[in-house]
Parts: structure tokens; C-alpha cells; sequence
């Protein structure tokens, strides 16, 4: 299928100049903040897709191998991908699970694509995550459950923040490594 006015592509995801961000890392580590930060750095044209609203607001679904969201979140991606939109994925998006489907969608997309995982200790994570309006929601035995550390992506796919990174360091970085930049932004010396 040819290309579509504002449309799809077969073959591929995305277009030559739409750039994808994946930002993954244990929960609590500041991957919707950074995701939110993007978003309000470069305008409108950024799509944020996170897995905690797919799967927890839309779906209502535990984490679980092989579960729905995972198509869920790559089929959003590419779909704004498609449409012209830079994607920002965010996520805790284990590596077991999500893997394959990150992979997957990073080497698909026609554009450039950069994957970034957050790499934050527990008790750092359990200190940034009583911080958020959310923190009654879950306690740090619930994230000791969850936390996987250095879960990277094989085949050395990401590039590694660590927890020292500041939340504007972190988006300053993923702007100047993506030229996500709008008009008139300069990084800081």
C-alpha cells in the first residue's frame, strides 16, 4: 500500500522523520515524569504511550506474561507513528515480557528510534515514589515485588541513566540525543 495522505505505510512503522523514545526502569524511577516533560518540552506532535494506562486505566489488567497490553501499547505506537507523531513509550515494561515486542517496534519504525532505561535502585525508587500523589496506592513491599534490577533489553539496545541523572538532566539528555528539539531550545552547557 502506498502512502496515505496522513496515513499508514505497509512494510515499516512510522515515517523517515518521526523519532521514538522508549523510557523503561522500576516503578517510582520518574519514567511518566520524564515522558510528561518531552511532551511539554517539544509540543504538541508527541505522543505519550504508557503502559500503566493501558493496562491499568483501559484494561484494568494485571502484569502478567502474554497479557493484552503489550500488544496494546505496540499497536498505539505504531498507530501514532504512522499518523506522524513522535511516540514516547513509557514503562517498567520487564524486559521478559515487553522485550521482544520493544524490539520489534524499534527496528520497524522507519524513523530514529532511542531506547533509554532508567537504571534506579529500590531504596531509591521507594524515596522518589513517596513523593507522588500516588503513593498511598502502593507500598514499598508491593515495589519490592515488582523491582527487577538492571533489567536491561538484550543486545545492548539502551542507553543507561543513572539514578545520579536529574529529572531536567534526563530530559535535557533524551532531547539533545534525539533532536527532539523545537525551534529556539538549546541545551544547557
Amino acid at each position: 500500500m502506498a502512502e496515505l495522505e496522513d496515513g499508514p505505510v505497509r512494510g515499516g512503522t512510522g515515517r523517515a522523520d518521526t523519532v521514538l523514545v522508549v523510557v523503561r526502569g522500576p516503578s517510582g524511577a520518574g519514567k511518566s515524569s520524564i515522558a510528561a516533560r518531552l511532551r511539554a518540552a517539544y509540543g504538541r506532535g508527541v505522543a505519550v504511550v504508557g503502559q500503566d494506562v493501558l493496562r491499568r486505566t483501559v484494561l484494568g489488567e494485571r502484569d502478567v506474561a502474554g497479557g493484552a497490553n503489550i500488544g496494546l501499547v505496540d499497536l498505539v505506537a505504531r498507530h501514532a507513528l504512522d499518523h506522524g507523531f513522535h511516540v514516547v513509550v513509557e514503562g517498567i515494561l520487564a524486559a521478559d515480557r515487553y522485550g521482544a515486542m520493544l524490539t520489534r517496534l524499534a527496528a520497524e519504525h522507519r524513523g530514529r528510534s532511542f531506547l533509554y532505561y532508567l537504571d534506579v535502585d529500590f531504596d531509591e525508587t521507594v524515596r522518589r515514589h513517596a513523593t507522588r500523589p500516588m503513593a498511598a496506592e502502593f507500598s514499598p513491599e508491593q515495589m519490592a515485588g515488582w523491582y527487577r534490577a538492571r533489567d536491561f533489553l538484550p543486545g545492548g539496545l539502551e542507553r543507561v541513566i543513572g539514578q545520579g541523572s536529574t529529572l531536567d538532566g534526563t530530559v535535557e539528555r533524551i532531547l539533545a540525543d534525539t533532536a527532539l528539539t523545537p525551534p529556539g531550545w538549546t541545551p544547557r552547557p
